[in-house]
């Protein structure tokens, strides 16, 4: 079955995005599909960088919403646009992430990792003067800190972000090839955690537009989180730009059906609808 509804973009909104958020909508039309998630970045004490000034990833959320319920009402009939986030966990900011939560009626949020100790893997200094593995462990512990933290989201996303920044991370290096034996506990233990929760895990299948063959994450951590009893998958294409929309969505449908599940999830109002696969 054709998959018609891409859970994970982003718009002008987002301080990594300069794409009107009509633009999105128009792509989506274009292509058919029923169901759009805007869903922003939302990321307190991003670090400041060099392209990254403060507030980078603070989303003006209430702008966003306007904007998206404008968009609404004009292509009402043609697609559905669902009120997102992607919220950017940290241990220091639980309540914070918490109370901005409750503040909006979102029908969908997601929980990523993209800081640790104050830095992005999107950034070199993340992987300076270490190894790729040591880099990724740092990465994964963090993840699971984040995720036995804190509790309102609904999925979590892009697990094995961390993958598409190491130094080694072409897909034939050694870094990349035994990632999972040499990080796997730390990943279970993140999957388990999940799966207790009733939380959903995201098929990203951003990780295709840059050096990875397979996509975030990799079938064999979907595959684990099925035999760990997790059920919710949602299908998202991290889009920054109209082209990406619906990215290698039949190559992510026919893994997961590999995987185990029969169906992904799309969020309105926080709630799970799910469709057949």
């Amino acid at each position: 079955m054709k998959i018609t509804s891409d859970s994970h973009m982003h718009s002008a909104f987002s301080g990594d995005c300069d794409v009107p958020m009509e633009d999105m909508v128009r792509r989506g039309v274009a292509l058919g599909f029923d169901r759009l998630c805007f869903t922003e970045h939302m990321d307190i004490d991003y670090p400041i960088s060099e392209g990254a000034p403060e507030g980078f990833f603070m989303v003006d959320t209430a702008a966003y919403l306007k904007q998206l319920a404008s968009l609404r009402e004009k292509y009402d009939g043609d697609i559905k646009l669902g009120f997102g986030i992607e919220l950017g966990l940290h241990p220091q900011h639980v309540a914070d992430n918490a109370d901005y939560v409750r503040s909006y009626p979102f029908d969908m949020v997601i929980a990523s990792t993209h800081i640790v100790n104050g830095k992005d893997p999107y950034l070199a200094d993340f992987f300076a003067g270490r190894s790729d593995k040591a880099a990724y462990r740092e990465y994964f512990e963090a993840a699971l800190e984040n995720v036995r933290q804190f509790d309102d989201f609904d999925v979590y996303g892009h697990l094995d972000y961390v993958l598409r920044y190491g130094a080694e991370s072409s897909p034939l290096s050694a870094a990349r090839t035994h990632f999972l034996s040499d990080h796997g506990d730390v990943i279970e233990e993140i999957l388990t955690v999940l799966a207790q929760k009733n939380k959903g895990l995201e098929i990203n299948t951003s990780a295709l537009r840059s050096r990875l063959p397979e996509p975030h994450p990799c079938p064999a951590i979907l595959k684990r989180f099925r035999e760990l009893g997790g059920e919710c998958v949602s299908i998202g294409s991290d889009a920054h730009t109209p082209e990406s929309i619906g990215m290698a969505f039949d190559r992510a449908r026919d893994i997961l059906k590999a995987c185990g599940f029969s169906r992904h999830a799309i969020f309105t109002a926080r709630k799970a609808e799910y469709v057949s696969l």
